[in-house]
This record gives structure tokens, C-alpha cells and sequence, in this order.
């Protein structure tokens, strides 16, 4: 399935089935001979490769590509797609794939100051000399794919996870002085066009505070330009946030400037997470946060796609904040676990997301990696079932489950279906042992308005009519899966209720793989006990399938 990409003119990409290298991986030619054939035999059909500045220009002025060309020769023999991701002035924050001779130089390339004075191991954003030799480096790479690589190369990282730490903004000489200037025009005339299109934190943080003595200023009413930070956005750390995002974005969108001068590639940049309560500083402050959208889309906006790079817990939280009208999910790093393959599934049946990619897939665990091999497998077939089918008569949801999340009930017009995960059900032992249920995931796809797909691991559903869920009972079944004597609670209507409506029944629920042409081959049907007699369709956990289900009325 094709899927265009914000912000692009008129350019598809194809689903990045991805996974992301970790951050030594090719730092050899014998490293890159090594992994990237094995990932093919994972399934991926992307991998997401760093570039590092400091193998680039082991010396000023001097160039080395051997390790960017052996990566687009082995992918070209391997039939993979590569996304390099810019090691330049930052990653993770830090500027630790600088070359030696940009760190030493610290009165040519200037770091970042806390408030107190401190230098940091993070290059000075503000500084034209820091800018222009990342800029030279980038420019090289970028013109180097497009004359060798342009066949290979499907998008570029630009930075890694940009953001400051200890301190919420750079308080070197230069930033502060550009701080006390205060708010640029640009920026004033980006929030005034878009102001009722700001992300609701932004838009909270610039509306005028109500009965307060003194009321924050209008974007409508006055010339905001050169006014100072705190008169706009307040008084506190996340205002040195903004200020230091808007700036970081500018950066960023110099390098993109650059980059379109030789190529229409994607760009895009990640993002560590704010998340565990921390404060800007505490995480890394100012990077291409969801709250920060809009300062990054101001000051780049040739970028394609902010993207999270999820490692914590609440995996659909995050990735909801991402799925935006102006911002397509990619998600470029996610934690490689035996629960990534339900986590790409999730993300691409509800949010119809670019792409995902598990981090340091080269040294995950065959248990890992498993749950990514066998979703990516769902992915494709699916893919070439879509391509075939209209927009207009094909819908899909994105299903994720865990112990606490267990279900989700789809109202869909008169029909519901209520999705669990696949231990809700009374027979299988792990559900009860006391052990961590493993995630459970799928795509669910109506094809008509009595026919599903359903593809993943560690799921059932069931489908009733609106009419039926208003009147279904709570039942407690026994292992058997008949209910358990006397144990029928919360009855939501009288016993003696007349039903005067109609039910859905399930007319089969079929295994199936889907051909690259698009066409449904029938592996076996689920009767009986596979589908509890007509009540249900399900996947355990463990096994990855395709459901093909036809449901009636009576």
C-alpha cells in the first residue's frame, strides 16, 4: 500500500517495515558485510543506518565514504531500503559523533552553557561557526547519495534525538543575548496564521490569562515582534523551552535547505519522550516534542514528519499524540521486544502510520526479533490486499491489549465488536498462572459491512448487533467456556424481557494468506471449537494469523 507523506509534493513512499541498527553497528566495513544481509532474513525492508560525521571527516576538509557505500552496496545486493540517520552535531542530545577536531576546538565550535556557566558536552545551537561546519559535512553526504545511492536511499534523519539536557535552554553568551531580543517576526506571524490550528498546549500557554492583573497579549490586537518570551508564553522553565525548540528547528531547517538544494529525499527529525514526569532538562528539552509542533513546523518546515522514539510504557499514547492531520506517524525507535510485532501492527492499522522500526535489532534476541518477522509478514500481505481495494469501502482498526488494557468495543453503524485480549478467555492457563501477560495485537479490516479481516497475535472478537450489546449479560465462563454455575452478574435487563431485535452470527471465520496480487487463499476454516461454536473468532498468543470473517443477521 502506497501512503503519501505530509508535506511532500505529490511523493508516495511504500510502508517502511524498518528496523533501526544500533548506534556501533557499521562502524566497519566488516560490520556493514555482516548485518545488513542478515537483516533481510528478518523480514525488514528498511533499515535505519547511522551516518557518522566523525567517519565522514576524520579531518577538516577531508572526506571518507567507504562505510556509506559498502551500506548502499550490500542493501542494493540485498534488495533493502536505507534511511541514514545524520549523526552530525547531535545525537542523543550530545555531540559525541563530532570528529575529534570539532570537540578540541571549543573557541571555533562553542557548547551549550547552563544557567550557572557550565559548558556542555552539546554544541552551541546559536553559533554560526558549529552550524556552518555540520553544514558542510551534511551538505557532502547528501550529495554523495544522490550521485551513488538514490536507488537505496529513501529518507534522511536529519540530527538524532536533538535536545538539551541539564538545563531547559542554552544560556551561553550568544543565546542569551538572542534571547533578550525577543520574540522574531517570523515566529509572530507563524502563530498569528495558525493560531487555531496550535496544539492545545501551545495555544493554552498564549491566551490572554483572564482577571489576571496583567493579561498575556493577544496575537490578534498588537505588534507581538521583538516583545520579550515570558509577556508572551510566561514566566518558567517551558518558556525557555519554547524559545530554545524555535531556535533548534531554525537549525535544523538551514540543514534542510541545504539538502533541497540537491534532492527531494524526506526529511525528518526524532524525538526522545517526555515522559516519567520529568521537566524540560530532565529530558531532553526542546527536541520535536508533540507540545512543540508547532515551533518545530515555524522554524522547519521542509520537514516531513516529527517522530517519537518510544521506549517507556503507554505505547498507543504515544504514538496517538504523533498521528496528527499535519504529521504523519513514523515511529523510526521503538524498544525491540517480544511485543514489537503487536506494536507495529497497532500502529499501522490505526493510525495507517509511514512506518515502524524496533531499535538495535542486530542484537536482539531471535524471541525478539520473532514478533517482528511474522508481523512484518502480516503487513505485507495486507498491503497487497489494499492496494487493490477503495478507501471508501475499506476501513481498519489498530488493536493493542496488555493486563491492564483489555479491551476495546468498535461501534460500527448498527454492528459492534467488542476486542480483547485473547487471555480474557477462561481456557488458557498463562491467563490466570500469575505470569505477565504478553501483548496482544491486530489489524481489524472491514471489507464490507459483513466481512472482516483480522490479522495478528493474542486477540478475539466477537460481533453483536447495538440492539444485542445494549441487552448482553456479564457472564463468568468456566475453563470449559460455559458458564459458570451461578456466576451470571450485572444483568442489564429483566429475565423476562422480550428480545425484539436481531442478532449477528458469524457464518465462518477462514485462515487465510493473501498473494502478492491481492488474492484471499484459503488455509483452513475455524469451526467448532476453534471459534467457540459460532461465538467468536481468535488468535492465541504465540501464533500469527489472518482471519477472514463473514458474519449475518437473524
Amino acid at each position: 500500500m502506497l501512503l503519501v507523506v505530509c508535506g511532500l509534493q505529490a511523493q508516495e513512499m511504500p510502508l517502511v517495515l524498518g528496523g533501526e541498527l544500533s548506534n556501533s553497528a557499521v562502524t566497519s566495513v566488516e560490520d556493514v558485510d555482516e548485518v545488513i544481509p542478515r537483516m533481510k532474513t528478518l523480514g525488514l525492508n528498511t533499515v535505519l543506518v547511522p551516518a557518522y560525521w566523525e567517519f565522514i571527516e576524520p579531518e577538516e576538509g577531508k572526506f571518507d565514504f567507504t562505510l556509506i557505500d559498502r551500506t548502499i552496496q550490500r542493501a542494493r545486493e540485498n534488495d533493502l531500503k536505507i534511511v541514514f540517520l545524520w549523526f552530525g552535531a547531535w545525537k542523543n542530545s550530545m555531540s559525541c559523533y563530532a570528529p575529534l577536531w570539532f570537540k578540541k576546538d571549543t573557541k571555533r565550535f562553542p557548547r551549550a552553557c547552563t544557567k550557572e556557566g557550565k559548558p556542555l558536552e552539546i554544541a552551541s545551537a546559536f553559533s554560526e561557526n558549529v552550524f556552518q561546519a555540520d553544514n558542510r559535512a551534511f551538505e557532502m553526504l547528501i550529495k554523495h547519495i544522490v550521485m551513488t545511492g538514490q536507488d537505496v536511499v529513501s529518507m534522511i534523519q536529519v540530527e538524532n534525538e536533538i535536545g538539551m539536557l541539564e538545563s531547559a535552554r542554552d544560556h551561553s553568551k550568544v543565546a542569551d543575548e538572542i534571547y533578550k531580543n525577543g520574540i522574531p517576526k517570523e515566529l509572530v506571524t507563524y502563530l498569528r496564521k495558525y493560531q487555531k490550528e496550535l496544539h492545545p498546549w501551545l495555544k493554552k500557554r498564549i491566551k490572554p490569562s483572564i482577571g489576571a492583573a496583567t493579561p498575556k497579549p493577544s496575537l490578534d490586537r498588537e505588534n507581538l515582534a521583538g516583545s520579550s518570551w515570558t509577556s508572551i508564553f510566561g514566566d518558567d522553565i517551558y518558556t525557555d523551552e519554547i524559545f530554545m525548540a524555535y531556535y533548534y528547528a531554525k537549525y535544523v531547517g538551514r540543514l534542510c535547505e541545504t539538502a533541497r538544494r540537491h534532492t527531494q529525499m524526506p526529511l525528518y527529525v526524532n524525538a526522545a519522550m517526555n515522559s516519567r514526569g520529568r521537566q524540560p532538562g530532565q529530558y531532553p528539552s526542546a527536541g520535536p516534542l508533540a507540545h512543540l509542533i508547532d515551533l518545530w513546523h515555524a522554524g522547519a518546515p521542509q520537514l516531513a514528519m516529527l517522530a517519537p522514539d518510544i521506549y517507556d510504557t503507554g505505547f498507543k499514547g504515544w504514538a496517538d499524540q504523533y498521528a496528527l492531520p499535519n504529521n504523519r506517524l513514523f515511529i523510526p525507535e521503538s524498544r525491540c521486544c517480544e511485543n514489537s510485532g503487536v506494536r507495529a501492527l497497532y500502529a499501522f492499522g490505526e493510525h495507517h502510520a509511514l512506518g515502524f522500526s524496533p531499535f538495535a535489532i542486530d542484537q536482539a534476541s531471535p524471541r525478539e526479533t520473532e514478533s517482528v518477522t511474522k508481523a512484518y509478514d502480516l503487513i505485507r500481505q495486507l498491503s497487497s490486499l489494499t492496494s487493490h481495494l477503495s478507501p471508501l469501502t475499506s476501513k481498519s482498526y489498530g488493536l493493542l491489549f496488555d493486563q491492564q488494557d483489555k479491551e476495546r468495543i468498535i461501534e460500527d453503524r448498527n454492528v459492534v465488536v467488542t476486542c480483547r485480549h485473547y487471555y480474557t478467555l477462561p481456557w488458557d492457563p498463562r491467563a490466570t498462572d500469575g505470569s505477565t501477560w504478553q501483548e496482544g495485537g491486530a489489524i481489524l479490516m472491514k471489507l464490507a459491512d459483513d466481512e472482516y479481516l483480522l490479522a495478528g497475535s493474542g486477540v478475539v472478537v466477537s460481533f453483536a448487533t447495538s440492539y444485542e450489546k445494549a441487552l448482553e449479560e456479564e457472564k463468568v465462563l468456566g475453563e470449559d467456556g460455559f458458564v459458570t454455575e451461578g456466576a451470571i452478574n450485572n444483568t442489564q435487563y429483566s429475565k423476562n424481557a422480550h428480545f425484539n431485535g436481531k442478532r449477528v452470527g458469524i457464518g465462518f471465520v477462514d485462515e487465510v494468506r493473501i498473494d502478492e496480487n491481492g488474492h484471499m487463499k484459503y488455509v483452513r476454516r475455524h469451526n467448532g471449537d476453534q471459534d467457540h461454536q459460532g461465538r467468536h473468532a481468535r488468535i492465541s498468543c504465540g501464533n500469527w494469523k489472518i482471519l477472514h470473517i463473514k458474519t449475518y443477521f437473524f
